[in-house]
């Protein structure tokens, strides 16, 4: 099983006639995902990579049922195609762009409050379900059916980890990049509560970086809500104070942000702490034979 999108899933990309967006989608299709229409304003009533294309969300959706959006959209326009999408009824969305205006996702933060809707991103790879449903643009061919849940807020660490653990026979029953921008739709806890109620999720794999306290929450959450285990990684031992490193959420403000200050945190409450990246795979072999 998986958690967020799977076989049924009815997907709906927005701008799907630009470049990006028709590769992935053609990619997506091609490993099962249901990808039934597309949304470009101005172009409604073409078909494109096999799919109808509509004016609006909301008239994607009422013609196919669609359920999950891909946005890919330039920065400037993500924030509205989200809303638009949220006001269609669509339950997951996920906006790949990064360089977002942080103000335009304070924006959807507070439209969406009391919602039943999960954002993905931005700035984020995406989300995959092995074998039955892709929304992004992480390479599908790496990922394998299996028992461990993964959720980072790197995308290449993301794909480290998978391989490491497809080495050892283990597969994964999604996979969530939540995005490294300073301002994300959705945050660890949110896919840790989705992974707790997967039964088709054994393990959780949380890939973290220095910046914020989204890992440590997400860790206290988890010793009071989660009965799974959980093997985190955290990126940036070697980041200097006050250096963005990569994303541009990953700045370290205080000594509490720091990669070493996070694990020592982290392994207080229960987490399984990998030091080196290159163990991920082999720990949660371990951890799952108990």
């Amino acid at each position: 099983m998986s958690a967020f999108v799977g076989k049924d899933s009815k997907v709906v990309i927005q701008g799907i006639t630009g470049q990006h967006a028709t590769f992935h989608a053609e990619e997506s299709m091609g490993m099962g995902t249901q990808v039934v229409a597309g949304v470009t304003p101005g172009k409604g009533g073409i078909e494109h990579v096999g799919v109808p294309v509509f004016d609006t969300v909301h008239e994607a959706v009422e013609a196919t049922g669609a359920d999950v959006s891909g946005v890919f959209v330039p920065p400037p326009f993500a924030a509205d195609a989200i809303m638009e999408a949220v006001d269609a009824g669509v339950k997951v969305v996920v906006t790949i762009a990064d360089g977002v205006p942080v103000q335009d996702m304070v924006r959807v933060k507070r439209y969406v409050q009391g919602r039943d809707v999960i954002i993905i991103g931005p700035n984020t790879a995406g989300i995959i379900a092995p074998g039955e449903c892709k929304v992004g643009i992480m390479p599908s061919h790496i990922y394998r059916p299996g028992p461990v849940g993964v959720v980072s807020r790197s995308g290449t660490l993301n794909y480290e980890a998978v391989e490491q653990m497809n080495e050892l026979g283990l597969g994964q029953s999604t996979s969530v990049s939540i995005g490294g921008d300073p301002v994300n739709g959705c945050d660890f806890i949110t896919i840790l509560e989705g992974y707790e109620a997967d039964p088709g999720t054994e393990a959780v794999v949380m890939i973290g970086e220095i910046g914020g306290a989204q890992e440590v929450d997400a860790a206290l959450w988890a010793r009071e809500h989660m009965s799974k285990p959980i093997v985190a990684f955290i990126a940036g031992v070697s980041a200097p104070p006050g250096r963005r490193m990569g994303h541009a959420g990953a700045i370290i403000s205080g000594e509490a942000d720091t990669a070493l200050a996070k694990m020592e945190r982290l392994e207080s409450l229960g987490v399984h702490v990998v030091r080196n990246a290159g163990d991920i795979g082999a720990t949660v072999q371990r951890v799952l034979k108990g």
